[in-house]
């Protein structure tokens, strides 16, 4: 079982930045998958990005590749997402999951553990 908190949510103007922190709980933390999602008002779910437990790989959506940046510190049992240039559009509650299949998952019911959100605002 593994329990996911996030935090590091707000308010920001656009073209600022944000990091993300999820703090999960779990002895093997370092096999999950960890993932960032999104979700605005009115619309589904979407993939962010990801970081492979096995291989350390990253995968990132087309919109926020160049902005964002996953990373995970495995001692700490957190994976962040550093958010840059930050657009209007990138508003939403994020939430970071984690799963331990064998390959990367950009796929959100592949997750098994999901954390409560974070809301972050990008004003214009």
């Amino acid at each position: 079982q593994v329990q996911l908190v996030e935090s590091g949510g707000g308010l920001v103007q656009a073209g600022g930045s944000l990091r993300l922190s999820c703090a999960a709980s779990g002895r093997t933390f370092s096999r999950y998958n960890l993932g960032w999602f999104r979700q605005a008002p009115g619309k589904e779910r979407e993939f962010v990005s990801a970081v492979s437990g096995s291989t350390g790989r990253t995968y990132y959506v087309d919109d926020v590749k160049g902005r964002f940046i996953i990373s995970r510190d495995n001692a700490k049992n957190t994976v962040y997402l550093q958010m840059n240039s930050l657009k209007p559009e990138d508003t939403a509650v994020y939430y970071c999951a984690a799963d331990d299949n064998i390959f990367l998952t950009t796929i959100s019911d592949d997750y098994d553990y999901w954390g409560q959100g974070t809301q972050v605002t990008v004003s214009s």
